[in-house]
């Protein structure tokens, strides 16, 4: 693999996609990883997308035992949850998730792992701890982080115009009953 090999968290949607065409822009050569912990997903589109807009590889690991045995079921002994009434799916997720993004750096040889957490919530600190602590040496591309990202994308309009201009596949989102 190349020096500047990275793998992305990726789930098809606007962000990632996005960061997948702008890594590539930057010189990185990048491998989508989605990861299977159960939810509703178009794997099969989202590949084919991720493959469409440069991606030289795509890794789909299905993590539902893991995500069950090692998180949830853990999770559910110690009545985990956000006050007294959220349960914490998507926060197990996310270190369940780095988990498999670290191994599909170690095995494609991959110095890089990115993600499209935009900071509004924890899941940035989820993903790179979890992953710094499975893989010591990788470094990651936070994109929402990093000025010449964010300046350039002030807004979901930028994302969208960027996305436009560059041949990305923007999602058809059903009309609403009441418009």
């Amino acid at each position: 693999m190349s020096d500047k090999t990275v793998v992305l968290a990726y789930s098809g949607g606007l962000d990632t996609s996005c960061i997948l065409v702008w890594l590539k822009e930057a010189g990185y050569t990048v491998i989508a990883f989605m990861s299977n912990v159960g939810q509703k997903e178009d794997f099969d589109a989202a590949r084919k997308k991720a493959l469409d807009l440069g991606a030289k590889k795509v890794v789909v690991l299905d993590q539902r035992r893991e995500f069950v045995e090692n998180f949830i079921w853990l999770g559910v002994q110690a009545n985990a949850v956000y006050e007294d009434r959220y349960l914490l799916g998507t926060a197990f997720a996310r270190p369940c998730i780095a988990r498999g993004l670290v191994e599909t750096a170690k095995a494609e040889g991959a110095k890089y792992i990115s993600h499209g957490a935009t900071g509004k919530g924890n899941d940035q600190i989820r993903f790179e701890l979890s992953c710094y602590s499975l893989y010591r040496e990788v470094e990651i591309i936070s994109p929402w982080r990093m000025p010449e990202f964010f300046n350039r994308f002030k807004g979901r309009q930028d994302l969208f115009d960027y996305a436009k201009a560059n041949g990305i596949p923007l999602p058809v989102t059903p009309k609403s009953p009441w418009s």
